[in-house]
C-alpha cells in the first residue's frame, strides 16, 4: 500500500524528472550555438557515465522508498526537502547566469571570457554545489539513505573527473579570473 507522503514523493520525483528532460532539452540547444560559435568539446568519455549516473540516481531514489518502505522522518524529511529546494534555486541562478552558455557538457568557445557574476562571483563552481546537495537531499526527502549515501559518494568520485576536466578546458582565462574564489563553499571575507 502508498502512502500520503510516498505518493507525494513519487509527485515530486516525477517533476524532477520532468525538469531533467527539459534540461536536456536546453544544453542541446545551447550545445548546437556553442559549436556554431567554434566551440570546442572535452570530458566526452566520463560525460557517458554522467548520464547513466545520474539517470541511476533518480531510479534508485523511487526504488528504495517504494522497495524498502522506507519511512517519512518528520523534520528530518522536511530539512531535507528544504536542502533540495535551495539545491534548485542555485542550480537555476547558475543556469541563468550563464545563459546560452550552459549546457551539461564540456564545451569552450575560444576567445569568451569566463562568467564571473551571479553565483560565480562566489564560487567556482555553483553547479556542482547544487548537485552535490541534491544527490544528498533528495533520497532523504523520504528516507532513501542508501541512496543518499551511495551517489554522494560515487558524485565526489564524478566531479574529481569531472572538474579536473573543465578546469584544464576552460584554461589560463579561467584560473585567473577565479584564482581567489572557492571551488564549493563560499568565503567569509572578514572586514
Amino acid at each position: 500500500m502508498v502512502t500520503g507522503t510516498q505518493a507525494l514523493f513519487a509527485g515530486f520525483m516525477v517533476l524532477l524528472v520532468a525538469e531533467r528532460l527539459l534540461e536536456l532539452v536546453l544544453s542541446k540547444r545551447n550545445a548546437a550555438r556553442a559549436f556554431e560559435r567554434g566551440g570546442v568539446e572535452t570530458g566526452q568519455g566520463h560525460y557517458r557515465f554522467m548520464v547513466v549516473f545520474h539517470t541511476l540516481f533518480l531510479v534508485a531514489c523511487v526504488a528504495e522508498v517504494f522497495g524498502l518502505q522506507r519511512p517519512f522522518w518528520g523534520v528530518w524529511s522536511w530539512a531535507a526537502l528544504a536542502g533540495a529546494a535551495v539545491a534548485q534555486g542555485l542550480r537555476y541562478w547558475a543556469i541563468g547566469t550563464l545563459g546560452d552558455r550552459w549546457n551539461s557538457r564540456i564545451i569552450v568557445v575560444p576567445g569568451l571570457a569566463p562568467v564571473t557574476g551571479g553565483p560565480y562571483r562566489f564560487l567556482r563552481h555553483p553547479n556542482y554545489v547544487a548537485v552535490v546537495l541534491e544527490l544528498f537531499c533528495v533520497p532523504l526527502i523520504h528516507g532513501a539513505w542508501v541512496t543518499a549515501v551511495v551517489f554522494t559518494v560515487g558524485n565526489a568520485a564524478l566531479l574529481y573527473v569531472r572538474i579536473r576536466a573543465e578546469e584544464a578546458a576552460l584554461g589560463a582565462m579561467y584560473s585567473e579570473a577565479f584564482a581567489h574564489r572557492p571551488r564549493f563553499i563560499p568565503e567569509v571575507r572578514r572586514g
